[in-house]
């Protein structure tokens, strides 16, 4: 009876404790002019239900407190905003006192050069010598071929199998982008990489505390030997003085215009390979998710890339004419990312005390830029929950300012054509090569060949 009346004391103890450690942390952020919200636990905050509810939580309290709300995630105090026309302006006036506000873990992970953290003069000379990397005219002339080349690599083997589709993407994406940076060394150390790298991308959304076992630290490990990797790739590249054509080449090259540090060139990469990784995975799994479930789509999805093999011997690659005539392969990307909004917003940081919507943010918060509401917008997008390619052909969606799906302002996404070039390849030799069922769930699929025009001869088989 007598360690009953202990266990009930401590339970009743414990309660009484988290309550006031959750009122004391409301407490404390109960500034006057700040919009309404809840601050959850000290130091926690409320990360824990953010990470694992997703837009679940923003939902949520969206019906308790309105479009601007305040909140406590991954670290630091955050007003949340679901205002299209406030979101748009912050967007659009990021040096009136607004700076980038990314988490502390992922400053920590992807490096203080990374083209997310800096602003002003650094973030114009990084985001330049990032677009030397990656123009149109770097994409025809020297990327779309790698692309080409390695989607047929990828695909290849998958006849009359059973494919983890998400694991395949997320392989591509990696593995895609790891070729364009360091074409000749990538075979013999991707293996290696790849799952460091996984690790890199878990830590920079995770509370940046240190302890062994923690995401945070696994993936400031992940960092790491990412760094030895890449600091030998620069200095073995530097030293041959070999000239190749890929980004690494570009990068050590004499006659680069932008002359970066180690340091720089280290960031850069791993800006490169983190931004387009989940984009891309995550775009190309879901489309294909979307056109199983969308037969008239996949029918005018094939009947556009047939078209492009009908003018081409068997083992043509698609050249970036060929792209560029992928009218409704694009829209069928930009649906997929809108319906599945792969980036829910952007963070940024208030430099001084400020005034918005008539509530005071004080210097040092973090304002969520939450775009992904959006996205679903009946004004905007009439039916918002169908899966409708054609209504970006002929209307201008992508021209309204009301078009954030890849960002806005000075920090639109400069890897946009680049990730729709590689998500376009993928499905021009996936629907041209294959057909295939959903099997286990969404995430399996079974892909048995099919017949295919001009004399590009491969096996039938049978699921």
């Amino acid at each position: 009876m007598a360690s009953f009346v202990v266990i009930l004391g401590g339970f009743w103890g414990l309660c009484i404790l988290s309550v006031a450690l959750l009122k004391w942390n409301e407490v404390r952020y109960r500034k006057k002019g700040l919009p309404p919200g809840t601050m959850g636990w000290p130091l926690f905050g409320e990360t824990t239900e953010f990470l694992k509810q997703g837009p679940a939580f923003m939902k949520n309290q969206r019906s308790r407190f309105g479009s601007i709300f305040k909140s406590h995630i991954l670290g630091c105090p955050t007003i949340v905003s679901m205002d299209p026309e406030l979101n748009r302006y912050i967007l659009v006036n990021e040096a009136k006192g607004l700076v980038p506000g990314y988490p502390q873990s992922m400053l920590d992970i992807l490096g203080k050069c990374n083209i997310a953290a800096v602003h002003g003069s650094a973030h114009k000379y990084m985001r330049g010598a990032l677009l030397s990397l990656i123009s149109p005219t770097m994409i025809k002339d020297q990327l779309l071929p790698k692309i080409d080349d390695f989607m047929r690599s990828h695909l290849s083997d998958w006849d009359n199998k059973i494919v983890d589709i998400q694991e395949k993407t997320k392989e591509m994406a990696f593995l895609s982008s790891f070729r364009q940076i360091a074409s000749t060394e990538a075979s013999s150390i991707s293996e290696a990489f790849m799952p460091e790298f996984f690790k890199l991308v878990l830590g920079t959304l995770s509370l940046p505390i240190n302890l062994r076992g923690t995401n945070y630290h696994r993936g400031f490990q992940a960092r790491q030997n990412i760094t030895c990797w890449l600091r030998t790739l620069v200095e073995e590249r530097r030293a041959s003085g070999e000239k190749q054509k890929d980004m690494l080449g570009l990068l050590v090259g004499e006659e680069n215009k932008y002359k970066l540090s180690d340091e720089e060139m280290i960031d850069l990469i791993i800006t490169i390979l983190y931004s387009g990784y989940e984009t891309v995975s995550t775009t190309s799994m879901m489309a294909v998710k979307y056109l199983h479930d969308h037969p008239k789509v996949l029918e005018e999805l094939r009947k556009e890339h047939m078209a492009i093999r009908e003018r081409k011997n068997p083992e043509d690659p698609i050249d970036y004419e060929d792209y560029r005539s992928m009218r409704f392969t694009r829209a069928v990307i930009y649906e997929t990312s809108r319906l599945a909004t792969i980036v829910n917003g952007v963070l940024r940081k208030t430099t001084t005390d400020m005034e918005i919507n008539g509530y005071l943010i004080p210097k040092g918060w973090r304002i969520y830029v939450y775009t992904r509401e959006v996205n679903y917008d009946p004004c905007l997008y009439p039916d918002p929950y169908t899966f409708n390619p054609w209504r970006w052909l002929g209307k201008g969606l992508e021209n309204q300012h009301h078009f954030l799906i890849f960002g806005g302002g000075t920090r639109q996404c400069p890897g946009k054509e680049l990730g729709l070039a590689e998500i376009s390849t993928f499905l021009h030799y996936f629907v041209t090569r294959y057909r295939w069922e959903e099997v286990e769930g969404n995430k399996l699929m079974k892909f048995p060949r099919v017949e295919a025009p001009n004399g590009l001869k491969i096996r039938v088989s049978t699921p």
